[in-house]
């Protein structure tokens, strides 16, 4: 069955899907578990999948048994197996967590919300395994479209949010799908393969400059990079819980994957990197994106909100860390892609669990947290660890990477807003912190609960959530540890030979 694993990672939940949709008129009760065991096994054929390719080498599938260009070839190699793997264990992880507030927020739109959901991961899952240019802009639809739903579940501004995130969304996928209008104007192909071996002696037309300029620039905007990032931070702090810390985590860094798939796969590297100035002008983008991201962070009184700025200088680093064209870039940018899916769930999945609690992520209101929600607490302080760099954690070692690519481009200045952000991230982190740890908590009535006024009683989110939460904070130390095995049986297989 093993050979069949690229094609059952999109088949598996697109038809549980059906079945969630349909037992939401049946048996609302069995929603969960359809959900639970589809992605379940979503992450079964995808660590699977990773082992096949250390083992062996990529993995090749032709859907219906038609060979490429005519037919969809679904390609797994060392760059995506390891995003598969990030993907399935994202949706997982998080979709046990999410069960509680879903009960508790919506009961009535169970079905709706699991079926979204898992069509969601089906959409990012096919984006990543897809081997067709064309193919890779109908799974995007598909998990754009579940996107845009799932952030309109949410109440007050979110439907608002998501239309917004429709607009700026629907520009982007034009963008893309134009520019692969004219790679198949100049190739008469779809298949990514086919389409950059026939693109070698076309690098000096200006169809194929215009394809390249309008793909990156669609999918910088789908990704949420500055400064085509509008609509990220409404969308995902208005969103409900459950949703934020599922596409926080996955929609932008799959997005980058995608640039970097299109740049290695498809135009090449000697093309895309060898644009006079191209490198230069990107690189001081993704230095604006982290240090407008992170000052934009420092200004928000809401935590949640905070996170989604953060999300937009994280952006800037792995943009910012492939464009400096070298090995030691590419493999910052792409172990974040990893690193940074893993600290954004584990931050909200923090959230989550403090707004199921209180209600609300003001910072105002996170007094005495520390004393209240003690395992939540916990856990955000690895996740912050992780985002400010420190060691073991997981997000120390990818900001290594992307300051020894910056060193040996000579970008200083990436350098700089690299040292800048973790800085910044250091004042943001310490001060929900000190609110959580130092101010008393008032309770219903005004009173404190201070040095004097004894022990509030401890009031955690539920078991369901905190196993989740959990989790994914020992797995950034995990990952941390294991940096050398990914980098140098995965990451460094993924990069071209040519690269220094």
């Amino acid at each position: 069955m093993s050979q069949h694993y690229p094609a059952l990672l999109i088949i598996i939940p697109l038809l549980a899907s059906f079945f969630i949709s349909a037992a939401g008129w049946v048996r609302p009760v069995l929603c969960f578990p359809a959900a639970f065991a589809a992605l379940g096994g979503c992450l079964l054929v995808s660590v699977g999948l990773l082992g096949d390719v250390v083992r062996g080498g990529p993995v090749s599938y032709w859907l219906g048994g038609w060979s490429p260009p005519w037919g969809i070839l679904y390609h797994v190699d060392h760059l995506n197996v390891l995003v598969l793997v990030v993907v399935s264990v994202v949706g997982f992880v998080n979709l046990i967590a999410a069960r509680p507030t879903v009960e508790k927020e919506f009961p009535e739109k169970v079905a709706p919300f699991y079926t979204l959901y898992v069509l969601f991961l089906t959409g990012l899952l096919g984006m990543v395994v897809t081997g067709d240019a064309f193919n890779l802009f109908v799974l995007l639809e598909i998990a754009a479209i579940t996107g845009y739903a799932l952030i309109a579940l949410g109440k007050g501004r979110a439907p608002l949010a998501s239309l917004n995130y429709i607009f700026m969304g629907t520009i982007g996928a034009c963008f893309y799908l134009l520019g692969v209008g004219y790679l198949y104007i100049m190739t008469g192909s779809l298949n990514m393969e086919d389409i950059s071996r026939l693109l070698v002696p076309l690098h000096g037309s200006r169809v194929v400059s215009v394809a390249f300029v309008i793909m990156m620039v669609g999918v910088w905007l789908k990704m949420g990079f500055f400064p085509l990032h509008a609509w990220l931070p409404n969308a995902y702090t208005y969103a409900p819980s459950p949703v934020s810390s599922l596409v926080a985590p996955l929609m932008t860094k799959v997005m980058v994957y995608v640039m970097i798939r299109m740049v290695l796969s498809v135009f090449g590297v000697d093309y895309a990197f060898g644009v006079p100035g191209l490198n230069e002008a990107v690189v001081w983008l993704a230095v604006i994106a982290i240090v407008a991201g992170s000052l934009m962070a420092l200004a928000e009184k809401d935590f949640k909100r905070m996170l989604t700025f953060i999300i937009v200088a994280e952006v800037g680093y792995m943009v910012g860390g492939f464009w400096l064209g070298n090995r030691m870039g590419l493999t910052g940018a792409i172990l974040h892609i990893v690193n940074d899916a893993l600290m954004t769930l584990c931050l909200f999945l923090a959230v989550g669990s403090i707004v199921h609690v209180k209600g609300e992520s003001r910072l105002e209101r996170m007094q005495g947290l520390f004393r209240t929600m003690p395992w939540t607490m916990g856990a955000l302080v690895v996740g912050a660890l992780s985002i400010i760099g420190v060691p073991p954690t997981c997000g120390f070692f990818s900001k290594w990477y992307l300051l020894l690519g910056a060193v040996q481009s000579g970008h200083y200045g990436f350098m700089a807003a690299l040292i800048f952000s973790s800085l910044v991230s250091v004042v943001l982190f310490f001060r929900v912190f000190e609110i959580g740890f130092f101010e008393p908590l008032e309770d219903a009535h005004g009173h404190s609960h201070g040095a004097h006024g004894g022990s509030p009683a401890m009031r955690e989110a539920p078991l369901g959530m905190l196993v989740p939460l959990w989790m994914t904070a020992l797995g950034l130390i995990l990952v941390g540890f294991y940096t050398g095995e990914i980098v140098g049986r995965v990451i460094g297989h993924a990069l071209p030979a040519t690269l220094l």
